[in-house]
């Protein structure tokens, strides 16, 4: 045997020996890959839910706050209780959000003394949408309750 040959030998053993490893790295690189993409699709549309609940919930309040400056003014000059027009109260919330294109709800509870209001909107996806959810639906809502004060005593 030759040297060239013995060199062959050595080299096809060393090829041999190796070949159970190949590819290893690049199974381990496609996993972290694909971990990777899921985490960042957590963090990007997860922050787009949290952003339209956020959403969803503040025009909820500016609702209910613009259907509670429909005092029944009427009724506190006649000495009443402080109530809301509910008509008037329901007509404004409704139009705020409609400015603010929400679809929602509003109702009138405690005899008017209080009012609700629950929105629902949605957020648009990124990774989620790749797998055919295009957007994410999330629901809102705020209450007013009256309060008013007379000579410093609110009742």
């Amino acid at each position: 045997m030759t040297r060239l040959d013995s060199r062959r030998d050595q080299q096809r053993r060393l090829r041999w020996s190796s070949a159970g490893d190949g590819g290893a790295v690049t199974i381990f690189v496609a996993i972290a890959a694909v971990g990777l993409l899921a985490l960042a699709g957590l963090v990007v549309d997860g922050g787009a839910k949290v952003r339209a609940v956020q959403r969803a919930d503040r025009v909820a309040a500016e609702a209910a706050r613009a259907a509670g400056q429909a005092v029944d003014v009427a009724g506190v000059l006649a000495g009443r209780e402080v109530r809301v027009d509910r008509g008037a109260a329901v007509n404004a919330a409704e139009a705020y959000l409609r400015s603010a294109g929400v679809e929602g709800s509003v109702r009138i509870v405690d005899g008017g003394a209080a009012i609700e209001v629950a929105t629902t909107t949605s957020a648009p996806t990124v990774f989620l949408g790749l797998i055919g959810v295009p957007r994410i639906a999330v629901t809102g809502g705020a209450e007013v309750v009256l309060v008013h004060s007379i000579g410093g005593v609110r009742s």
